[in-house]
């Protein structure tokens, strides 16, 4: 069975959202941190592999402006362009115009010394136009040795980096959360001790109301007998809602087989002179007698806040009804109604889409919770200024 939660339960699910939330960020931003300075040492390790090859390409460029030369002089003897078994060449014209390539691949020009498609390119310009040259380039493989030790190295250094960051953020986040932590606790103490020293006077009052022979009470005490009586049970939902917040995943449940039929007569009766304090009739409406094997004070809670709000949000003169049929029972008012697109957002705890009456926004989603507790189903059907029915069936 799913356990109620505390209120001290949804502040540390709070916070384990906060924790969430925060890492999340946090791992992104260290993953972009991370990336972003491993781009830029891998495109320092390029560049230095680059200037590394750049003496032995300048050498070979050297070689072929020779061969070229030789060429040149000598075309008459011989038109056999210069090659090597070292790297391969290509020369351009001044209109960057291809004379003659020993490989068939694109060349650019825009660059002096670059790697592209693992192969080093070096862009020289001779003296003299030999055979019309006016721009050489020479380029040989790359070995891509750097490339692997280069990777090798944003592994390693990457992981390390983001470990270090993740054990620094925990620490942060720890020592930042840790005064949200303590008055959470302190919080939750305080409402615990709070609820318990209530109940106590509460019960003391509610008790000895019901002990008083109100047929021997004239009309003017009688009255204010009634006023101290809703006041009493009123602190006591209250009390009793905030004990079940608090202390929810405490309760032990004691499941027995209750008589539906019996415990909303009686919660019907307890409700009664809230009802009359504001002009609203309520009546039950036995269809079936059916029975449910539950914990009875977490069902007569369920009952009670579905009464609750029946009553908050009714309108004065208005009726509230209580059936019990088969397999279910319903709670039916005459009230201000729910707009559609609430509906769906009603369970939500502390959600109250009526500021000027009502309660703290608790009640439906005590009722939710019990209802998954004892996998109970929970149809809401309401029409604004009409009214609400909530029904419970199993």
């Amino acid at each position: 069975m799913l356990a109620s939660k505390s209120l001290g339960t949804d502040f540390r699910q709070s916070e384990k959202q906060t924790l969430f939330r925060f890492s999340a960020l946090y791992i992104l931003l260290t993953v972009i941190i991370i990336s972003v300075f491993s781009f830029i040492y891998f495109e320092l390790q390029e560049d230095l592999m680059l200037q590394q090859k750049k003496p032995t390409l300048q050498t070979y460029s050297k070689e072929l402006i020779e061969d070229l030369k030789q060429l040149h002089v000598n075309f008459d003897k011989t038109q056999i362009y210069p090659r090597s078994d070292k790297f391969d060449s290509a020369i351009f014209d001044n209109e960057k115009k291809l004379i003659f390539s020993s490989v068939a691949t694109k060349l650019r020009l825009d660059k002096i010394l670059y790697l592209e498609n693992g192969v080093i390119h070096l862009v020289n310009i001779p003296e003299s136009y030999y055979l019309g040259a006016k721009y050489i380039i020479v380029k040989v493989k790359d070995d891509e040795a750097w490339l692997a030790r280069t990777k090798k190295e944003i592994v390693i250094f990457g992981a390390i980096t983001f470990l270090f960051m993740l054990v620094i953020g925990y620490i942060l986040l720890r020592l930042f959360l840790k005064p949200m932590r303590d008055a959470i606790t302190l919080l939750d103490e305080f409402i615990k001790d709070t609820t318990h020293e209530l109940n106590t006077p509460v019960s003391t009052i509610v008790a000895n109301i019901e002990m008083i022979d109100k047929s021997s009470l004239d009309e003017k005490l009688l009255k204010k007998i009634e006023r101290i009586d809703i006041g009493a049970k009123t602190i006591s939902n209250i009390y009793q809602d905030l004990t079940y917040l608090t202390l929810g995943s405490e309760i032990v449940s004691n499941n027995e087989d209750i008589d539906i039929e019996q415990l909303a007569l009686e919660r019907v009766e307890y409700f009664t002179s809230l009802a009359l304090a504001k002009k609203v009739k309520i009546s039950s409406n036995i269809i079936e007698k059916t029975s449910l094997t539950a914990d009875k004070f977490k069902i007569s809670k369920l009952l009670d806040n579905l009464l609750s709000n029946a009553i908050k949000y009714n309108k004065v003169g208005g009726e509230i009804v209580v059936s019990v049929e088969s397999k279910g029972f319903s709670v039916e008012d005459s009230g201000i109604g729910i707009a559609q697109d609430d509906i769906s957002k009603i369970k939500e705890r502390y959600k109250r889409f009526n500021k000027s009456s009502g309660g703290f926004g608790i009640g439906l989603s005590i009722v939710s919770s019990i209802a998954q507790e004892y996998n109970l189903k929970i149809d809401i059907t309401s029409q604004e200024r009409v009214g609400t029915k909530v029904s419970i069936s199993w």
